[in-house]
């Protein structure tokens, strides 16, 4: 990216290290204690004061539910033998100029083709296109 936009990685890195310590320097001089940027990079080394940065993951799954857990009738044997035999499915999220787009998918484990699809702007149940154990049946 530096050498796309044609500055030193330094002064990239550099420049985070400045951005960061500049919401303490807004918040001593909101208080009335007009200091600089230096002067609070030194006050925050002296007291050992780091800035804490927002977590950016956020947790997708809830372990805690009181939704049936269906029974691993494949386990891990997805050597299949003939078509409709075992489908699988999986969640993926796609990020768009709109945000976060989640895509359900059902594959046929023989012949690896799509047998159904859903996508949404937020991962419910309702996105998962057959529920486990009741095939054909879509979930709208």
């Amino acid at each position: 990216m530096c050498r796309v936009l044609g500055i030193k990685s330094n002064n990239y890195y550099s420049y985070q290290k400045r951005k960061a310590q500049r919401r303490t320097q807004k918040a001593l001089n909101a208080l009335s204690f007009p200091v600089s940027r230096g002067k609070t990079a030194q006050l925050m080394k002296e007291t050992n004061v780091w800035v804490r940065y927002k977590k950016k993951y956020k947790a997708t799954t809830n372990s805690e539910h009181n939704k049936p857990v269906y029974a691993n009738e494949l386990e891990q044997d997805f050597d299949v033998q003939q078509p409709n035999q075992a489908w699988v499915q999986d969640i993926t999220y796609i990020w768009t100029s709109e945000g976060w787009l989640y895509l359900a998918i059902v594959i046929d484990l023989y012949s690896r083709k799509v047998v159904g699809w859903s996508m949404g702007s937020r991962m419910k149940a309702q996105l998962v296109p057959w529920q486990c154990g009741k095939e054909n049946q879509r979930l709208d």
